[in-house]
């Protein structure tokens, strides 16, 4: 799953070397983190967050067909 996120995110942003997913697992709930150059940051993100809502969405479905919850944060 993050190397999933991580292509997606270096497809989209100019400076793909700075991109970096990590991986924070819990009991029931797995948590991506992705990092990126801020001023690839809106890159990432979308107008009115869409491009984030779609990463989201891919994860989610992944996620439910592995029949774990994963979630994806953004952090700037």
């Amino acid at each position: 799953m993050k190397d999933l996120v991580a292509h997606i995110a270096r497809e989209l942003v100019d400076k793909p070397d700075e991109v970096s997913v990590a991986e924070v697992e819990g009991n029931q709930t797995s948590v991506l983190e992705l990092k990126v150059a801020k001023d690839d940051l809106g890159k990432v993100i979308g107008k009115r967050g869409r491009i984030a809502h779609a990463i989201r969405t891919i994860v989610g479905s992944v996620s439910a067909k592995e029949k774990r919850r994963i979630v994806l944060e953004i952090i700037d």
